[in-house]
């Protein structure tokens, strides 16, 4: 399954080096939450719309494969849905796709 994640281009460039990224989402580690906040399609827009959206970031979308993650992952509810969270350090190698945003967004349902 592939879910996704909104990082600041600058926080991915530096997982690149230490072969894991830990933040959970914009000015949060994973330390500090307790896991990375994920999305599934369908929810990247109402993420991006809500905590990203005209802060004038410099922002990628991460797909993360979840059969390529060293670190267990779960759909958590939040409100009347639920949300795709990992639980620990993203491994570099679980991304198998970087777009910059929000290009990626014309791509998503």
């Amino acid at each position: 399954m592939e879910i996704f994640h909104i990082a600041r281009a600058e926080d991915w460039d530096e997982a690149g080096l230490g072969g894991q990224y830990t933040v959970s989402t914009l000015d949060r580690t994973l330390d500090e939450v307790g896991f990375i906040h994920a999305a599934r399609p369908e929810q990247v827009g109402i993420v991006y719309d809500a905590f990203y959206a005209g802060k004038g970031l410099d922002l990628v979308l991460l797909t993360i494969d979840t059969d390529r993650l060293d670190v267990p992952w779960s759909e958590d509810p939040v409100g009347d849905t639920t949300y795709p969270h990992v639980h620990g350090p993203l491994a570099v190698g679980a991304v198998v796709d970087v777009q910059p945003l929000p290009d990626a967004l014309d791509g998503l349902d």
